[in-house]
């Protein structure tokens, strides 16, 4: 039996409007008065009146929001969780106060008015320089962020700081390479046990025969920050802290 066109027509809208739920989309954000680009993916799994996690992702340098977004989608979809790459101010890496903590606050706020997010399932991950950021803001929101996960990245030597404003002791997860130029063991392992000495429970995962090169092997590093992300939520709602960087 043929049907007729007119239900043939909406069928096929139907069809399209479905598949482009499923796309990386890229949006605007107005933060201290200031547009801000992002990378948005909402899988199409995602019901109103089921609240999922979501993870910000901050990229390396000399990259985009979208470099990350696309290498965690198809494990968004799979895991039924949203994901959002913001681009840094500046190509060449992420900075206080024009990247955070408030423009990621305003990101997740915004997000939030608009998904159904799990406010005590937000998480961080970065890349390189979006490593040391995401690590950075966690130890300045650690109520804020339920847990971080990163790829190449370590604390510099005049973040020690930053570790004694730590409100709670916030789960944190690297990877590195054991080959990576970048960011040599030695530096992250220090940054491991820095961090440990002073009651947090860092886990670090050395990769054999692997670089600073995140893109090829984002599918594996992807799943083992997803597996330790998701064994993480808030006991209470988030809690933002105000910085004053002048």
């Amino acid at each position: 039996m043929k049907l007729p066109i007119s239900i043939l027509i909406v069928f096929l809208l139907a069809g399209v409007t479905a598949s482009a739920k499923d796309d990386i989309t890229k949006e605007l954000i107005t933060s201290n008065g200031k547009t801000r680009a992002y990378y948005l993916y909402v899988p199409s799994t995602v019901k109103p009146e089921s609240p999922v996690p979501l993870i910000v992702m901050l990229h390396g340098s000399g990259r985009v929001g979208m470099s990350l977004v696309e290498k965690w989608k198809d494990l968004a979809k799979k895991e039924n969780f949203i994901i959002a790459g913001p681009d840094s101010s500046s190509t060449q890496g992420w900075a206080m106060p024009q990247d955070g903590p408030d423009f990621l606050r305003d990101l997740v706020e915004e997000l939030k008015k608009k998904y159904p997010i799990n406010p005590r399932r937000v998480y961080l991950f970065g890349h390189s320089a979006g490593a040391i950021f995401a690590l950075e803001i966690s130890l300045l929101e650690s109520e804020y962020f339920a847990a971080t996960a990163v790829h190449a990245g370590a604390l510099a030597p005049d973040d020690r700081e930053l570790i004694q404003m730590a409100k709670r002791k916030i789960p944190m997860f690297i990877q590195v390479g054991d080959s990576d130029q970048s960011f040599p063991l030695k530096a992250v392992r220090a940054t491991r046990d820095l961090l440990n000495q002073n009651g947090f429970a860092v886990e670090l995962t050395e990769i054999p025969k692997h670089d600073h090169w995140y893109y090829d092997l984002a599918p594996k590093i992807n799943l083992a920050a997803w597996e330790f992300l998701k064994k993480y939520e808030l006991n209470q709602d988030p809690v933002y802290r105000k910085f004053n960087f002048n």
